[in-house]
């Protein structure tokens, strides 16, 4: 019945990345800075049936709550190809929109840094993204970083500046 299950802003398109092994998302158009670049779509999983997943649709999963995650129903899907990114120029706006967070010229690829969305180490890995900031390594903790709390701010999913604010409040309440 439907072949997409995601929006894909019409000023990009995915492409081959042989040097990394497999799709992007790119600007084949300039993107000003709050643009709205995809909507995921998916089916919700809880962390039991993420395991259960194909690996080809647990790597395009992303978690947006507590314990909860949107999983791709089609392996394929455009929206599902952006990578990850330790200097990203997109975020999240929500749990399931990515908006530009800075203009995105043509060419160049849409990324964003999976800290913004994932707590959970179901999908950790060594990082090449080749930042002059590169992490080298992708956790499910890089969200608890004070660095990325503040560079990343308004760009978090909800249940992850939910985490943020009770982090903050706590280590105020210390001093």
């Amino acid at each position: 019945m439907f072949d997409k299950f995601a929006f894909l802003n019409p000023k990009l398109h995915t492409a081959p990345i042989p040097e990394k092994g497999g799709m992007g998302v790119f600007a084949h158009e300039f993107v000003e800075k709050g643009e709205r670049l995809m909507v995921w779509g998916g089916a919700i999983v809880d962390d039991e049936q993420l395991l259960r997943l194909p690996l080809v649709l647990r790597q395009h999963s992303v978690q947006v709550e507590e314990g909860l995650y949107l999983a791709s129903v089609i392996p394929d899907d455009d929206a599902d190809f952006i990578n990850h990114c330790c200097d990203p120029n997109a975020g999240l706006q929500g749990q399931i929109v990515i908006v530009a967070r800075r203009d995105i010229a043509p060419g160049e690829e849409v990324c964003f840094d999976y800290a913004m969305s994932d707590s959970n180490p179901y999908d950790e890995f060594d990082c090449e993204c080749g930042a002059a900031n590169c992490r080298r390594r992708v956790t499910g903790n890089d969200w608890m970083s004070p660095d990325l709390q503040e560079r990343y701010k308004g760009y978090f999913s909800p249940y992850l500046q939910r985490r943020i604010e009770r982090l903050q409040t706590a280590v105020a309440g210390n001093f």
